[in-house]
C-alpha cells in the first residue's frame, strides 16, 4: 500500500505545473508559419517599391539638354531593334524598361526617319517623337572620310555649310575655345597645343557620316558633334590607353600612319606591330606618308623627292633626327580599325612591309629581304606607279 501511495506521489509531482491548452499548442505551431509569410510579403513589398523605382528612374534622361543625339529609324523597325539603338546611342537607360513602357502602353508603331533627340528626354518624350514623326525634313548629311587630313575637313564643312574654310582654320587659333575643349574630353591634352603641329584637331575628328539641321550650323557644332563621336569610339578602349606606355596622342598619330599605309583590315596590326617594332629599337619609321603630310602634298599623288625625304622636319619620319621618333602629331583622321591597330599591334619580328599596286603588303624581316621583294615586284610590273 505504501508503494501504491509513493508511485501516486511521484505522479502528482511528475504533473506539477500549468497545463497548454490544445489552443496554445496550436498557435505555436502556427507562429513559424506565420514568421515566414510575413518575411516572404515583406520580401514582396521591397522587390515591388524597387521595381517601381527601377522602372521609374531608367525612364528618366541620360545626360543634359545641349547634348544632341541624331539616331535613323528604318522602316518597319521594332520595339526591339529601337531600344538597341537609343541604348547604343545613350539616349535611354534601359532597353527592357523601354520595352515594357512601350508595351504598357500600347504603342504599336514608329515612324522611319532620322531623329534629333537630346539626352535629357524621358522615354515618353522620345517615344512621343518616334510615334509623331519629329524628324529632320531638311536635314543635311555630311560625311568625312577615313584617312583625310584636316585640310579635307575644312573643304567638307565649307562645301556642305554656310561656314568658309578659312572659319575653320580661324578656329583653331583660338586658343581659349582649344583650352575648353581640352577641359571637356579627357583624351584631348597640352599636347595638341605643340607649336609645330600643323591642326592641332588632326586626328581627333571621327570620320562618319553625320546628319545638321541646316547649313546655318556653327563650326563649333560640327567639331563637337565629331568629337563627341571620337569619346563615344575612344571611352571602349580607355582602361587600355591609361595602361599604355604611349599617350593617347602618340596612339592616334600611330593609328594614323596606318591608316594611311593600309588598305585592307586584315594588315593593319602587322602595320603596327612593325611600327613598334622599329621604335623599339631606336629605328626610323621611315614612312613615307609621314614625308607627304609634312610637305603638305597630296598622299599619292607623285613620287617623293629625295631633297624633301633627307629634310628635317618634326613629321617626317623620313628625315634626319627622327631616329625612333614618331610624328609630332596626327597625320589624318582615323578609322576604329586603325584605334584598335595602334592599342592591340600582332606580335610579330617584322621590320618592314611594301604595298604593291593592288594594295596588298608585303611583310618582312630584314632589309635583304625588304629590297629583294621590291625587286620582285617591280619585275613583274606590280610596283605602284606615280603620275608625273
Amino acid at each position: 500500500m505504501e508503494e501504491e501511495n509513493k508511485v501516486e506521489t511521484e505522479r502528482q509531482e511528475y504533473e506539477v505545473g500549468p497545463r497548454r491548452s490544445r489552443r496554445e499548442r496550436r498557435e505555436e505551431k502556427k507562429s513559424p508559419v506565420l514568421k515566414i509569410l510575413l518575411i516572404i510579403l515583406v520580401l514582396i513589398i521591397i522587390i515591388a517599391i524597387s521595381s517601381v523605382l527601377w522602372y521609374n528612374m531608367s525612364l528618366s534622361g541620360t545626360g543634359e539638354e545641349n547634348e544632341n543625339v541624331s539616331v535613323e529609324i528604318q522602316m518597319g523597325s521594332g520595339s526591339s531593334s529601337i531600344a538597341n539603338i537609343l541604348k547604343e546611342n545613350d539616349l535611354i537607360r534601359n532597353v527592357l524598361a523601354f520595352k515594357i513602357y512601350v508595351k504598357l502602353n500600347h504603342v504599336n508603331s514608329f515612324q522611319a526617319g532620322t531623329y534629333n533627340l537630346t539626352k535629357n528626354m524621358t522615354v515618353p518624350e522620345i517615344v512621343q517623337a518616334l510615334q509623331t514623326g519629329k524628324v529632320f525634313k531638311d536635314g543635311i548629311k555630311i560625311t568625312f572620310v577615313e584617312g583625310k587630313t584636316f585640310a579635307n575637313i575644312a573643304k567638307t564643312i565649307a562645301n556642305n555649310t554656310n561656314n568658309t574654310e578659312e572659319d575653320v582654320y580661324n578656329l583653331l587659333e583660338n586658343e581659349e575655345y582649344i583650352d575648353g575643349l581640352i577641359e571637356k574630353y579627357w583624351f584631348l591634352t597640352d599636347e595638341i597645343k605643340n607649336k609645330d603641329i600643323y591642326y592641332s584637331l588632326e586626328g581627333y575628328l571621327f570620320p562618319e557620316t553625320y546628319t545638321i539641321d541646316d547649313k546655318d550650323v556653327s563650326v563649333e557644332e560640327i567639331f563637337e558633334m565629331l568629337l563627341d563621336q571620337t569619346e563615344k569610339v575612344l571611352d571602349n578602349y580607355k582602361e587600355d590607353i591609361e595602361n599604355s606606355k604611349y599617350s593617347v596622342h602618340q596612339l592616334l598619330t600611330i593609328a594614323s600612319i596606318i591608316e594611311n599605309e593600309a588598305i585592307f583590315d586584315k594588315d593593319r596590326k602587322d602595320i603596327s606591330s612593325v611600327l613598334y617594332n622599329r621604335l623599339n629599337i631606336n629605328m626610323s619609321l621611315g614612312s613615307d606618308v609621314t614625308t607627304y603630310y609634312a610637305f603638305k602634298i597630296d598622299l599619292g599623288s607623285r613620287d617623293l623627292y629625295r631633297s624633301e625625304i633627307n629634310t628635317y622636319n618634326p613629321y617626317n619620319t623620313r628625315g634626319p633626327n627622327m631616329n625612333g621618333k614618331l610624328p609630332v602629331g596626327p597625320i589624318s583622321n582615323v578609322s576604329k580599325a586603325s584605334i584598335e591597330a595602334a592599342i592591340y599591334p600582332n606580335e610579330t619580328d617584322y621590320l618592314y612591309f611594301v604595298a604593291d599596286a593592288s594594295g596588298n603588303v608585303y611583310f618582312t624581316k630584314t632589309n635583304e629581304e625588304h629590297n629583294q621583294k621590291v625587286e620582285e615586284l617591280k619585275a613583274n610590273n606590280a610596283w605602284a606607279q606615280f603620275e608625273k
